[in-house]
């Protein structure tokens, strides 16, 4: 059953894949909120693959600086670990599991701390967390609406259309997707990717996203940037539950 909703408002941004950019994403989209004055908290639930789990990850440091949280790093970020796996099995490596009730009380503590929060997961909805648990029994237990990042390449068609089914299927409220990664000379897979996914995944298309290059930093201000001169970004303001003017 899902659970009751948080009192503050927010997002969960998940990816159809890894390495589809969904952390520039979700940054940029904190960057483009706390430009906008809105008090925007930032959650990386869990992060694997990193080098001294005792720090926050590279993922949620960007989401900190993006944010300019001054969040405890445990909220931010409550669990961290070293093997670069999915974050069942990195725990299970260290001895340890990944407690999914305790994440959803610490994004309903942040979640009271802000007027609204970006969640980014792990990989996709079907990474598994811990015992039989996957990100999308998290997100369902968070209530809040997802953002599907997924790439502009061949392949994408299937793998969004995918995410999409899969989160209606388990009653997760979907928002929208954002295409990420476009290039400036799109091949015709490239090209024809939004239309078609406009028209097949029964979800708003909220915008397409170019290529950015540079430190991570520069990408995130960067997409923050095109983020506000999207055409469709009354779109995607509506489905964050914002207003057009802030």
């Amino acid at each position: 059953m899902p659970a009751e909703p948080f009192s503050g408002k927010g997002l969960f941004v998940t990816g159809t894949d890894t390495g589809v950019g969904k952390t520039l994403v979700a940054a940029a989209l904190a960057r483009f909120l706390k430009n906008r004055s809105v008090d925007v908290g930032v959650m990386k639930p869990v992060e694997t693959g990193i080098d001294a789990p005792d720090g926050l990850g590279p993922d949620g440091r960007l989401l900190k600086w993006a944010a300019d949280s001054r969040d405890e790093d445990r909220l931010i970020s409550p669990c961290r670990f070293r093997a670069p796996l999915a974050p069942s099995i990195a725990a299970e490596k260290e001895g340890s599991t990944v407690d999914v009730d305790m994440l959803v009380d610490t994004a309903r503590e942040l979640s009271g701390r802000h007027d609204y929060l970006i969640v980014e997961g792990a990989g996709g909805l079907m990474v598994p967390l811990a015992g039989g648990h996957l990100v999308a029994d998290l997100v369902r237990k968070l209530g809040f609406p997802l953002l599907v990042v997924c790439r502009s390449g061949l392949g994408t068609i299937n793998h969004t259309l995918l995410t999409v089914f899969a989160a209606r299927a388990m009653d997760i409220p979907v928002a929208g997707f954002i295409v990420n990664g476009m290039s400036e000379a799109p091949d015709e897979a490239e090209e024809s990717a939004p239309h078609a996914l406009s028209s097949l995944a029964s979800a708003d298309i909220l915008g397409v996203l170019g290529r950015v290059d540079g430190d991570e930093h520069s990408r995130v201000e960067s997409l923050t940037a095109e983020i506000g001169a999207l055409p469709s970004l009354p779109w995607l303001l509506n489905s964050l539950e914002l207003p057009a003017e802030s």
